[in-house]
């Protein structure tokens, strides 16, 4: 059973000892770090926090802790309930709230869930601000209000509905155009808030929906990261469907792949690359992913003639070059659609507005449209190393053995090699490196991983 905490929030396993795992007292005690944070930082008298969660068997017993220290601390809260984390995320600007809380532990397994936090412009908390109330957490140092200053919950059951509503008033989303391509598309939304929100975006698009996992209850029948060794039964069904596609979200809808019509991957990294080449089409510009995303990306902004920029690992660091990038569309490569002109956040029912408009604007199959992008493949590896291995030293002496290449060293060592890369990032939380690399055939980026875990083991030997 584990407790992991970092600067974008607090994760952790149900039940246990308090401070192993997400108990009740872990969940009070981080839940008030974060509202003491916000009144400190906000200055402000009277403070409003909207909070909703994903379906997890968890979620209630969070939410309710979680809302019950805010009104503790005097902080009202907007309970949306059964949401989704782009969901919350839109809800703190339109609510004037002051931040945001959602429950989720996002492509975990169920026994998991997770405090995830977010400041008045529904973005999450930056690096600095995460220390912060991880130093409040620790001290413990609480000033709880008196009886007659306790905050208030009200509830707004319908912001699912107003999510897809705003989704709608974008103006590269054409429902009409949609409506009449007479598609018909399957879901797997893994028994969570998808389930709810997915099918109800594509039916308001004029879409036939068949709905796979979609009853919210939080019993998730499959691994629910969405990867392709986990999805074979929505891969069958779009095939005996004869559906035009399918969709997977996970069980916070941050994440968004697609099955073509042939029950086979689109491929994770390839939903940004065929949602930004929608948008570079309609409105030129810059795109930005983080560094262990595919290549892909880069190669269709600038047959775009855009400019494309690589950020560290995570969405903070995602959204900040974004924004420094004036980037239009970006995003990361396991599935996250950051579109600005709804919200700076990974949002699942933005990418299958943008796609399903690219599509039915294309008159093509789903592979058709695959196969207009550059093939890249991915290996993901790691190698273990011993506690007491100076891991910055190795990745020092591979970025100095391969000193004439392209490299970068935001986050880790990326090599940029001509034809293929690599990226090597240390763990922050276990001694591993982990090593990524993308080739034109999977047999070049396994080989380019294993020549790379060799050449590592020649640093330590």
């Amino acid at each position: 059973m584990t407790l992991i905490k970092s600067i974008s929030g607090i994760r952790g396993t149900i039940g246990g000892k308090t401070g192993d795992n997400l108990t009740p007292l872990d969940t009070v005690k981080f839940a008030a770090a974060y509202g003491t944070w916000l009144k400190k930082e906000s200055g402000k008298k009277k403070l409003k926090v909207v909070v909703g969660r994903d379906a997890r068997i968890s979620g209630r017993m969070i939410q309710d802790l979680t809302m019950n220290t805010l009104t503790g601390l005097g902080i009202d809260v907007i309970d949306l309930g059964l949401s989704t984390t782009p969901t919350v995320e839109i809800a703190v600007p339109l609510e004037n709230a002051d931040g945001g809380i959602i429950l989720t532990a996002s492509h975990n397994p169920k026994q998991w869930n997770a405090l995830k936090l977010l400041n008045s412009k529904g973005e999450f908390l930056d690096g600095e601000a995460g220390a912060e109330i991880l130093k409040i957490a620790e001290s413990e140092g609480f000033e709880f209000s008196e009886v007659d200053d306790l905050g208030e919950i009200s509830t707004i059951e319908d912001y699912i509905d107003r999510h897809i509503e705003e989704v709608l008033k974008l103006k590269l989303v054409d429902a009409d155009k949609v409506a009449k391509a007479n598609l018909k598309v399957a879901v797997d939304a893994v028994n969570s808030t998808g389930g709810i929100a997915i099918p109800a975006l594509l039916k308001k698009m004029g879409v036939e929906v068949i709905e796979l996992y979609c009853d919210p209850n939080g019993h998730f029948p499959h691994n629910p990261e969405p990867l392709k060794e986990h999805l074979t039964d929505i891969c069958e069904l779009v095939k005996k469907e004869k559906a035009d596609f399918g969709i997977v979200v996970d069980p916070d809808v941050d994440r968004l792949a697609f099955i073509d019509e042939k029950g086979e991957m689109f491929g994770e990294e390839y939903t940004l690359v065929a949602c930004a080449d929608y948008v570079l089409s309609k409105t030129p510009g810059n795109t930005v992913s983080n560094l262990s995303s595919s290549r892909a990306l880069r190669d269709i902004t600038k047959r775009h003639n855009g400019n494309y920029e690589a950020s560290a690992v995570g969405e903070v660091n995602v959204v900040q070059l974004m924004k420094d990038n004036k980037a239009i569309i970006g995003g990361e490569g396991n599935g996250g659609i950051i579109y600005p002109e709804s919200h700076y956040g990974r949002d699942s029912l933005v990418g299958t507005a943008l796609f399903l408009t690219h599509l039915a604007e294309k008159g093509k199959k789903v592979s058709e449209i695959r196969n207009e992008y550059p093939a890249y493949f991915m290996s993901k590896n790691k190698i273990q190393l011993t506690p007491d291995l100076d891991v910055d030293g190795v990745l020092k002496a591979v970025e100095k053995r391969h000193s004439e290449e392209e490299i970068s060293t935001v986050d880790g060592v990326k090599i940029d090699f001509p034809e293929n890369w690599v990226h090597l990032r240390k763990s922050n939380t276990e001694p591993i490196i982990r090593i990524y690399t993308e080739a034109k055939s999977q047999q070049e980026a396994d080989d380019l991983a294993q020549k790379m875990i060799r050449e590592i083991e020649s640093i330590i030997a």
